[in-house]
């Protein structure tokens, strides 16, 4: 599997370059569309979003956290395009298909909806198989028997950290994000001298 930029084969370059395009062109178009796989339905957008942060702010957010870049949709579409130059696309989708999973509320489409995500993304050799050890495999089938809205908790869990461990300090360190990162800088409004009033507060 490729890891770095500079260790991918053309086609792998190519698509990293095609990458960078994309999340460049994020900042100018006032919607663009992109197949993300599960997150197909989320549709992109450089408005401002419902907490009134502006596009800028929530590039810079995305390096803040694993969670602010989950909360944005055009984090999570960056973030699913980088994923697949790594070709482990998959782990994202599992994750947002287990975070739809969670809000059904019918019984019967709970336990189909179950058995669907599991043959896609948890058995042995499944066709977009996620990374994840024997025993939550086990645990995640012996769930179905009862299919309930944390029967994929374990393994949902499991996968997050994967990639907030794993791919995502990549992500953070990839030129197209880096790239993405200072061009959202440069258009971000001037914060006056001494006023602290829009940085967050810790506790």
């Amino acid at each position: 599997m490729c890891r770095t930029l500079s260790g991918f084969p053309t086609t792998c370059l190519e698509r990293a370059k095609e990458l960078k395009t994309r999340l460049g062109i994020f900042l100018h178009k006032s919607d663009l569309g992109c197949d993300i796989g599960r997150a197909g339905k989320l549709e992109l957008s450089s408005k401002h979003s419902k907490d009134s942060r502006n596009f800028s702010e929530d590039v810079l957010g995305w390096k803040e956290s694993f969670d602010l870049l989950l909360s944005s949709k055009n984090g999570v579409a960056a973030f699913h395009a980088f994923l697949k130059t790594e070709f482990s696309e998959e782990n994202l989708e599992f994750w947002l298909a287990c975070e739809e999973f969670k809000k059904i509320r019918s019984a019967t489409k709970l336990a189909s909806q179950a058995h669907r995500i599991f043959e896609e993304f948890v058995r042995c050799e499944a066709p977009k198989e996620v990374n994840i050890d024997h025993e939550t495999r086990e645990l995640t089938r012996t769930n179905l028997q009862a299919a309930s809205a944390t029967c994929f908790d374990v393994a949902q869990g499991k996968t997050r950290t994967l990639m907030e461990k794993d791919s995502y300090p990549r992500f953070l360190k990839s030129s197209a994000y880096r790239d993405l990162a200072a061009q959202a800088a440069a258009t971000a409004p001037a914060q006056p001298a001494g006023d602290n009033t829009s940085e967050p507060s810790h506790t």
